[in-house]
């Protein structure tokens, strides 16, 4: 008897890559959610999954030098965080909670610094060096 088939899973929040598609970006698995790339800047990781659902959300990824402390950052994102799973390893990654109450807000936010291409948001990983 044939396996089944994988359902081929799409990246939650179509309203973040809805609000970036002007930046063309180009998504990616990884690890247990989908990578947003803008040129060969990643800028941010959509996840929505069963395990460690407390880390479903927007993950900001931060410009070298950006301070992931910053005060500014705190007053524009209020419910901004470290994310658990990483286990504070990757400070320059942060997550705008899924079930926060100002969740859609916060990722609109952030997709129109993206927009405007801040440049606290977003690096070029090894990878692509």
């Amino acid at each position: 008897m044939p396996g089944r088939a994988k359902v081929k899973q799409k990246p939650p929040f179509p309203f973040v890559l809805e609000s970036l598609a002007p930046l063309r970006p180009e998504v990616r698995r990884l690890f247990s959610g989908f990578a947003v790339y803008v040129g060969d800047r990643i800028v941010c990781m959509l996840r929505d999954h069963q395990k460690s659902p407390r880390d479903n959300g927007v993950w900001l990824v931060l410009a070298e030098g950006t301070d992931p402390a910053s005060e500014e950052l705190g007053r524009e994102f209020p419910s901004l965080r470290s994310i658990e799973m990483l286990g504070g390893k990757i400070g320059h990654w942060l997550l705008i909670p899924a079930d926060s109450p100002g969740f859609e807000r916060e990722a609109d936010h952030a997709c129109d610094l993206l927009l405007r291409r801040d440049p606290r948001l977003g690096r070029v990983p090894q990878s692509r060096r």
